[in-house]
């Protein structure tokens, strides 16, 4: 699909330069892809806490083999 974008060309080249990759568009993809990643961790983190705990449940006996 093609885009037609306006972009700042002294950051697109100088992520190209960090990056090491060869073409610009590698360069946007790559880019695209590390923000949508972020913001799905960053999502993650607010779950943080907000799980109840299992209180008074015994984790070390549900993990016990039965022998017979």
């Amino acid at each position: 699909m093609t885009t037609m974008l306006s972009i700042d060309t002294q950051l697109l080249d100088n992520a190209l330069k960090i990056g090491g990759l060869k073409t610009r568009k590698e360069t946007v993809n790559l880019a695209l892809m590390e923000f949508a990643k972020r913001r799905k961790q960053a999502e993650i983190l607010s779950f943080f806490g907000t799980v109840d705990d299992a209180g008074e449940h015994d984790y070390k006996k549900a993990r016990q083999r039965v022998s017979k």
